[in-house]
C-alpha cells in the first residue's frame, strides 16, 4: 500500500488515464477526489470506498480554489485535463490557441497556486506533496505533424513543471511531468471518428508507435503511482516519457 495515509485530488478523473490513475492510487492505499467537468463520467465512482467525485471546471479558478479548500488534506495533485487540438500553425485559430491555452497550462498554473500552499503546510510546516503534470512526448521533447497548438502547450507544461520544482525543492514538495506516447483512451477514438475516416486514423496513429501498438491508459498509471508515492523521493523537476519508443 505505497500510498496508504495520502489525499490525492485528479483532474479529468471521468475517463481514461484520469480514471486509470484514481483506480490505481485507490488500490494503493490512497483516498482520492477524483474531478471530472462532466459529471456523468464520474457516476461509476458512485458507492466506490475512498473516493470523493465531483464535478469541477478547470476553466474556473475560484471551483478550483473551493475545491483545494474542502478537502481535509492534500498529499498529491495530478493535472490530467487537457485537449488535442489538429492542425499546423497556418491552421491554427486565435480561437483555438486560447481555448488550449487555458486548459493545457492554466488551469495547471491555477491548481498549483490552490494546492502548493496546502502542501507546504504538511509535516507540521515542512512541506510535503507531490504534483504531477500531464505533458506530451508531443512537446519540448519531440515535435509531432499537425499538432502546433498541443505540441506548444505541452512544450509549457514541461516549463512549469521544471519552474515549480526550482522553486520548492527545498520545501519538500516535487513536481514532475508525465509524457506519454499515444494512449487508447476514449477521447482518441473521438478524435479518429472526428477525422472522417476512423480506421485510417487508428492506422496512422499505430503507424508511429515503433512498438506497433498503442499504450493502454493501465501502462501509464504505474507511473503516476510512482511519482505519488515516497519511493519517488529524488524525483523532480522530471519530464518522464511513456512513448512505446516515439523518440528512440
Amino acid at each position: 500500500m505505497r500510498l496508504k495515509g495520502k489525499t490525492a485530488l485528479v483532474t479529468a478523473a471521468g475517463q481514461g488515464m484520469g480514471r486509470a490513475s484514481v483506480l490505481a492510487m485507490v488500490a494503493e492505499g490512497a483516498t482520492v477526489w477524483a474531478t471530472d467537468v462532466n459529471d456523468s463520467l464520474l457516476r461509476d465512482y458512485d458507492g466506490m470506498d475512498n473516493v470523493r467525485a465531483l464535478q469541477l471546471d478547470v476553466l474556473d479558478k475560484g471551483a478550483i480554489h473551493a475545491v483545494v479548500a474542502a478537502m481535509p488534506a492534500i498529499d498529491v495533485l495530478f493535472n490530467c485535463a487537457g485537449f488535442v487540438h489538429n492542425g499546423t500553425v497556418l491552421q491554427a485559430s486565435d480561437e483555438e490557441w486560447n481555448f488550449a491555452l487555458n486548459l493545457n497550462v492554466r488551469s495547471q498554473y491555477w491548481a498549483i497556486q490552490a494546492a502548493l500552499p496546502r502542501m507546504l503546510d504538511n509535516d507540521e510546516g515542512r512541506g510535503h506533496g507531490s504534483i504531477i503534470n500531464m505533458a506530451s512526448v508531443c512537446s519540448s521533447i519531440k515535435g509531432l505533424p499537425n499538432r502546433f497548438i498541443y505540441g506548444t502547450t505541452k512544450a509549457a507544461v514541461i516549463g512549469l513543471t521544471k519552474s515549480v520544482a526550482a522553486d520548492y525543492v527545498t520545501h519538500g514538495i516535487r513536481c514532475n511531468a508525465i509524457c506519454p506516447g499515444t494512449v487508447d483512451t476514449p477521447s482518441l477514438h473521438d478524435r479518429m471518428r472526428a477525422g472522417g475516416d476512423y480506421e485510417a486514423a487508428r492506422k496512422a496513429f499505430i503507424a508511429r508507435q515503433p512498438m506497433g501498438r498503442l499504450a493502454t491508459a493501465e501502462e501509464i498509471t504505474p507511473l503516476v503511482v510512482y511519482l505519488a508515492s515516497d519511493e519517488s523521493a529524488f524525483a523532480t523537476g522530471q519530464a518522464f516519457a511513456v512513448d512505446g519508443g516515439i523518440t528512440l
